[in-house]
């Protein structure tokens, strides 16, 4: 079995904090970002990627959004191993279309991970999400979505052709079948395996064999679930050097332009 040292790993799907406030978790393992950075490097993870997200479950305006994506931007500061993804909303369009223009005059090549059921943001599919994922494909921003229906996510698929998506989260036996399934028949269509379903013995091979490893990104959506479970769980499919190192980091450094 191959060993994290022998990679270059970025988790693409994490939550950092720096409060109470921006901390997702189950089981109380630390509050401070520094104990989350020393897990993410004893798991063999170089670099991460990710959105900061706020709690309690809300509707919030468009200043919240802005405080959000602000405080990805001094985590990036403190914390050079970590990429800035951020978010924008729905019902502000033009404002979310400004904020895409000015993270990316900031240096942010990532949109996500967009967490509507806290956010309250919008549906995918809607007009005024097409207004700004129309504006996030022009500067060539990735973004990353959690969940998400199919009829909505075609829609921006092919309304924004150019626009890579990356789908969150496999789920369970099932509806893993049916994303995987999905996201090979879209060029733009990506996932991040986040969450559950990696557990399942042979789930990650049979996605490199629907999508191909070229599709498929290393996610753990820390602090809520275990970066070493996924880490160690692509370690120990029955995959080759070179698939496991596209899941890896090869693919998002290609998405994000690096």
């Amino acid at each position: 079995m191959f060993k994290p040292e022998d990679f270059d790993i970025i988790d693409m799907h994490v939550h950092p904090f720096e409060s109470s406030n921006t901390l997702l978790r189950h089981f109380t393992q630390t509050d401070n970002m520094d104990d989350f950075v020393r897990e993410m490097r004893k798991a063999g993870v170089k670099k991460f990627a990710g959105s900061v997200i706020s709690l309690p479950l809300r509707q919030v305006d468009f200043n919240e959004i802005k405080r959000l994506n602000r405080i990805a931007l001094q985590l990036r500061d403190k914390y050079p191993e970590y990429i800035p993804g951020i978010h924008i909303h729905g019902d502000y369009v033009e404002e979310s279309c400004q904020e895409l223009h000015d993270m990316k005059a900031e240096g942010v090549k990532f949109v996500g991970e967009l967490v509507p059921y806290i956010l309250g943001t919008w549906e995918y599919g809607s007009d005024n999400a097409l207004e700004i994922f129309k504006e996030a494909e022009k500067l060539q921003m990735p973004v990353n979505l959690h969940g998400g229906e199919e009829h909505e996510l075609t829609r921006v698929l092919t309304t924004c052709p150019n626009l890579n998506i990356i789908l969150a989260h496999p789920g369970e036996t099932a509806e893993a079948k049916q994303r995987f399934d999905f996201v090979s028949r879209y060029k733009n269509l990506y996932m991040d395996i986040s969450g559950t379903g990696l557990f399942r013995w042979g789930m990650l091979r049979y996605a490199v064999d629907v999508c191909g490893a070229e599709k498929i990104l290393l996610g753990s959506d820390m602090p809520i679930c275990s970066v070493a479970m996924q880490v160690y769980g692509v370690l120990a499919e029955n995959l080759t050097r070179e698939e496991c190192q596209k899941i890896f980091a090869d693919n998002f450094r290609y998405l994000i332009g690096e």
